[in-house]
């Protein structure tokens, strides 16, 4: 029993906690920086002000997370981001393929916990910031609610996660908040005070049916007139949740300070809706519908944005400049919204694709003048219109990722932040990052401490890819044209041989095409054309190309839409083999082409897109000479993803035990492996409300088994899922050959492995 009268004064609680790093928000941004930097070795406090992880993509908010793949809606292949976020998108799709958001809360909170290098403060918020000197942060205080305990926690080093960048605001750190004019970097896109210098929050609602009739009565202060929202008719009795992220609001207000009052106006928005909805009679297919959940935090989007050494802008992600401090990249869309948000006659969104991926250059993930904080998630140092593209959440978390091994870098070397800029140190990161199954565009891992680079690779068998089975079922009208993207070395390209059936005599029109730029996948630059007439019934259809190609790399055998036109697609999916379509996906503003009709200083171009399984199937065809990108030296070419070829390791179909050998001179010791295989780095994983066609890849390697060079089993795995099998022996392997024997994920899909890693 405790008993307390009569004191004077009491104070709270406190404790002190000292870690290497002080990562300060808990969104994706943050728990992505947190367990990279714990798994490399680091003790870090990961300081989050909710009850949950997650932030906007928490059960609190509940926006589905994206990044560069952009809903499929743009030509960014194979764009997933890697490292943890990868690793949490792909648990998500296995565990929780119906994207409740719920169980997302619970994945975000496992993989934390389950790092012993984290001291996770939950529930807690900072407030207040001491300083060493000027230029240097020494210790943060906090507060948690639930215990009424004060932290005060100090580390040399410090990451700012937190949105709206609490710790760095209270350092003293330089920021911006607002657009920049259009002279002061010379973005064409920078927008108009008339359309609004920040993006406003929005607020989410859920639905469900409960088979019988529910009533509803508005609170006092939803609003009553509906047709306010110049966009009222889109609201519908089957949307909910984040697919209504236009209801948005706030953009005009001070998107920090006002928060507060922007929730009170959605809420008045939302609550409104949902009794137009109910109440108006327009949608009687609502009446046995209840509202079964609703936010009671805004999800933002935009405040401050500090600045580091370099401020990303426009020119970085349309033209995809290169920078020889990259460490991430991105590849969502120029994202604008008008600051009226849902009252605003403009559309939602202004989004605007680049042809590609871009770079995002590790000046930018550190403040310029507080000397040991980095900066993460949305409030990197970018300008207004790249931040449109650069604040979505799965490229905050890669840009975490990249935060976390700097900062590992600098405990083990003594370093600052901006130390760790210089050309001499930036391949050391890079190449730390690349290990972690980091991608950065145009580098590749040269890793002299990896033993497979010293091995003899060898296979039981290379596929050589001469046809894509054609069984005679699939069949696709050209409504829209349709690409086959395949990977051919330099030199003259095969014949090429089809089916199509058609109703009536027709022509088809064929189109070899190329992306301008090697590293993209925007079918931009046509080669060679073909004119085929198609008679009534079933065709067997040829072309013979001329064109040589000067560097291997993709072409897309482009067949224009004709809807008389039918063709033959196959049932085999093969790791770095898509089709893709000429369609619409309004989702990301993409309507088949990105039409500019004033000068705002992005491309025009055609958008080819793959469709989701379970369609989305190869075009069946013959090859004069067979692909043979598939090689077993793949695995050690240091790029563990499609690019500008495969890049991996296939078996052929008829192989019954495919296996990768490894064989050294000598005896090697060996304490760890890594594998990584085909998770599919193509399909985007949203990890709420939509749900997903299947919970393992099709192209990923589920069992597979490594021997030593007697055939004793080392290792063995049934039932994988993830990108990357990291695998660390208790007591090291001698032995001067390994053995992974894999099995076919299916008879339609042969087995693939990226990149096999060995180390001491």
């Amino acid at each position: 029993m405790i008993k307390s009268v009569g004191e004077f004064s009491r104070s709270l609680r406190s404790e002190y906690l000292h870690s290497d790093l002080v990562v300060i928000g808990g969104g994706l941004a943050g728990v992505c920086t947190a367990i990279t930097a714990a798994r490399a070795g680091i003790k870090v406090v990961l300081v989050q002000d909710r009850p949950v992880l997650g932030g906007n993509a928490s059960s609190e908010v509940r926006l589905w997370v994206l990044g560069a793949t952009s809903h499929m809606g743009n030509n960014n292949r194979w764009a997933r981001e890697g490292g943890v976020i990868d690793e949490i998108l792909v648990e998500n799709t296995y565990k929780n393929p119906e994207g409740n958001a719920i169980i997302f809360d619970s994945i975000l909170l496992d993989k934390v916990i389950s790092e012993k290098n984290i001291t996770l403060l939950l529930n807690t918020a900072v407030y207040g910031v001491n300083k060493v000197s000027d230029e240097k942060i020494q210790s943060i205080e906090a507060f948690c609610s639930q215990n009424q305990i004060h932290y005060h926690i100090d580390a040399p080093l410090f990451c700012d996660a937190s949105g709206d960048g609490i710790v760095a605001f209270l350092a003293g750190a330089a920021f911006r908040m607002g657009a920049e004019s259009k002279e002061e970097f010379g973005e064409k896109f920078a927008p108009s005070k008339e359309y609004g210098e920040l993006l406003g929050h929005s607020l989410y609602f859920y639905t469900k049916d409960t088979g019988k009739p529910v009533k509803f009565t508005p609170p006092s202060y939803a609003l009553d007139d509906i047709t306010k929202i110049p966009r009222y008719r889109n609201f519908n009795a089957k949307e909910h949740g984040c697919k209504l992220w236009w209801i948005e609001y706030g953009g005009r207000l001070d998107t920090i300070h006002d928060t507060e009052n922007i929730k009170w106006e959605l809420w008045k928005v939302v609550y409104g809706v949902w009794n137009y909805i109910k109440n108006s009679g327009n949608f009687p297919e609502a009446e046995t519908m209840t509202l079964e959940w609703m936010g009671t935090i805004p999800g933002k989007r935009e405040s401050r944005r500090f600045e580091g050494d370099y401020i990303m802008t426009q020119q970085d992600i349309v033209e995809q400049r290169t920078h020889y401090d990259a460490v991430a990249f991105g590849g969502w869309s120029i994202d604008l919204h008008p600051a009226d948000g849902v009252f605003s006659e403009k559309s939602g969104c202004n989004q605007w694709h680049s042809k590609g991926i871009y770079q995002i250059p590790y000046r930018s993930l550190y403040s310029k003048n507080v000397s040991n904080l980095f900066l993460t998630g949305r409030i990197i140092s970018v300008s207004h219109v790249a931040f449109g593209s650069t604040r979505v959440m799965a490229t905050s978390g890669y840009v975490g990722q990249s935060v976390a091994i700097a900062a590992k870098l600098c405990i083990e070397k003594n370093l600052l932040p901006r130390d760790l800029s210089s050309p001499n140190l930036i391949p050391i990161l890079q190449k730390e990052l690349l290990k972690t199954g980091q991608f950065i565009p145009s580098l590749q891992l040269i890793d002299e401490n990896d033993l497979v680079q010293k091995a003899h690779v060898s296979a039981s068998s290379e596929l050589e890819l001469n046809e894509l089975f054609d069984n005679g079922k699939l069949l696709y009208s050209l409504e829209y044209s349709v690409a086959q993207m395949l990977p051919f070395d330099n030199g003259k390209l095969p014949e090429i041989i089809f089916h199509a059936q058609a109703e009536k005599e027709t022509v088809l029109n064929i189109e070899l095409r190329l992306s301008s730029k090697e590293s993209n996948h925007t079918p931009d630059v046509t080669v060679e054309t073909f004119e085929l007439p198609v008679q009534k019934g079933r065709n067997c259809l040829k072309i013979t190309p001329q064109f040589v190609k000067e560097k291997s790399g993709y072409v897309f055998v482009t067949f224009m839409k004709n809807a008389d036109v039918q063709l033959h697609f196959s049932e085999q999916r093969i790791t770095g083999i898509l089709s893709v379509f000429n369609h619409i996906n309004l989702a990301v503003s993409n309507y088949g082409k990105q039409i500019v009709t004033e000068d705002i200083g992005v491309d025009e171009f055609e958008f080819w897109c793959p469709k989701r399984r379970p369609a989305g199937q190869n075009v069946a065809i013959k090859l004069g000479t067979p692909v043979q990108a598939f090689k077993a030296s793949n695995i050690s070419n240091g790029i563990d993803r499609p690019t500008d070829t495969v890049n991996a390791w296939v078996a052929d179909f008829a192989d019954k035990n495919p296996s990768l050998q490894l064989k050294w001179d000598t005896k090697q010791v060996i304490k760890k492996i890594d594998l990584f295989f085909d998770a599919d780095y193509d399909h985007p994983m949203e990890s709420v409300l939509m749900t997903h066609p299947e919970t393992v890849m099709p192209f990923v390697v589920r069992n597979y088994t490594i021997k030593d060079e007697l055939g004793t089993v080392i290792y063995s795995m049934q039932g994988n899922y993830q990108t990357i099998n990291s695998i660390q022996f208790d007591t090291p392997v001698e032995t001067n050959r390994l053995i992974v024997e894999v099995e076919h994920p299916s008879a339609e899909t042969p087995a693939a492995v990226f990149a096999v890693r060995c180390y001491e």
